[in-house]
C-alpha cells in the first residue's frame, strides 16, 4: 500500500469514531443536500467514498453508464417510459384556463416553475397544486404527444 492510499484509508477508518456532528460537516463538503432517511452506515459508507473519489478520481462516464445498464437490466423494478423532457427558457409564461379563470405559470432562471408565490420543481406539481389531483403536467398545460397545443 503506497502512502496515499494508507492517507486515505486513515481517514476513512477514522470516519467510525467521529461524533455526527462531524459527519455531518463532512457530508455537507460533498453533497448539496442531506438524506431523508439517514443513518450512521449510510452516511459513513457515501462520505468513504467522496474520500477515496477525491484522491484517486471516480468512474468514467462509460463506466456508470454501463454499471447504470446493468442495474437497470437485472432489476425486479420496471421503468417506465422516459419522460419526455421540456426545456423551456427562463421567462417562459405557460398559460392555462382552467376553472373558469386563467392560471400563469412562469419559468425562473433555474428551471422550476413559478405559480402564485410559490416554487414548484415540476409541471406536475404545478398541476396538482392548482387541481388539488394528480395531473400529468404537461398534458394539462397541453403539451401532449403532438407538442404545444
Amino acid at each position: 500500500m503506497n502512502e496515499k492510499q494508507a492517507s486515505v484509508a486513515a481517514r476513512i477508518s477514522e470516519l467510525a469514531c467521529l461524533p455526527m456532528s462531524e459527519l455531518w460537516s463532512l457530508w455537507d463538503r460533498y453533497f448539496p443536500r442531506r438524506p431523508d432517511y439517514p443513518n450512521r452506515t449510510h452516511v459513513e459508507s457515501r462520505i468513504a467514498y467522496k474520500l477515496q473519489e477525491e484522491a484517486f478520481g471516480g468512474l468514467v462516464p462509460e463506466t456508470k453508464q454501463r454499471l447504470e445498464a446493468i442495474g437497470a437490466k437485472h432489476s425486479k423494478i420496471k421503468l417506465r417510459a422516459k419522460p419526455r423532457e421540456f426545456n423551456f427558457a427562463p421567462g417562459t409564461v405557460i398559460l392555462r384556463e382552467w376553472g373558469e379563470r386563467e392560471h400563469r405559470v412562469t419559468v425562473n432562471a433555474e428551471g422550476r416553475f413559478e405559480y402564485e408565490g410559490h416554487t414548484f420543481k415540476s409541471l406536475t406539481a404545478v398541476a396538482r397544486h392548482i387541481t388539488g389531483q394528480h395531473w400529468s403536467g404537461p398534458l394539462f398545460f397541453g403539451f401532449g404527444k403532438g407538442g404545444a397545443r
